[in-house]
């Protein structure tokens, strides 16, 4: 009979297998782990950092035994990294499930003054004035740094249990 591991699925011989090879890494020296990286990655390493090494190196035994990220996970990394790099083909696609609809009124008193703030297109309307984010609007508001959607009481959507 051969037991799974209920979390990976994988046989515990390979668990440990792959554990023995992590933390062989950790007694390798710079040119061990070098080779290492031949053998798995067929290029030389890019740099001497022994930390990058064992990292990437780490994460690519998993992989390879385990398996990569899904491709829903995958296409998630990838929008993600347009928007980090200001592409503009996909960032639309990403969207923070806090933000309110396009046309939402946020209301929000400080220091007794009432602050209407409209939700747009990509940005948000304060006093006629534009601001690409709900902390610039907070700052404004306030002097100080806020996170935005906290301030305007949109912050964790988690649902508690």
């Amino acid at each position: 009979m051969n037991m799974q591991n209920t979390t990976t699925g994988t046989p515990p011989d390979t668990n440990a297998m792959v554990l023995g090879r992590l933390a062989a890494l950790k007694a390798m020296s710079i040119p061990e782990l070098k080779t290492q990286w031949r053998n798995l990655f067929q290029t030389e390493a890019p740099n001497n950092s022994r930390a990058f090494l064992e990292f990437r190196l780490s994460y690519r035994i998993q992989e390879l035994i385990y398996g990569g990220p899904n491709r829903a996970t995958r296409r998630a990394l990838d929008l993600l990294a347009d928007e980090v790099e200001g592409k503009a083909t996909r960032k639309s696609q990403i969207a923070d499930p806090r933000m309110p609809v396009i046309g939402t009124r946020l209301i929000r008193e400080w220091d007794g003054v009432e602050h209407t703030i409209t939700v747009l297109k990509g940005g948000f309307d304060w006093q006629g004035r534009r601001f690409k984010s709900l902390s610039a609007v907070a700052r404004e508001i306030t002097g100080t740094r806020w996170n935005g959607y906290r301030f305007f009481g949109l912050g964790n959507t988690r649902k508690d249990n």
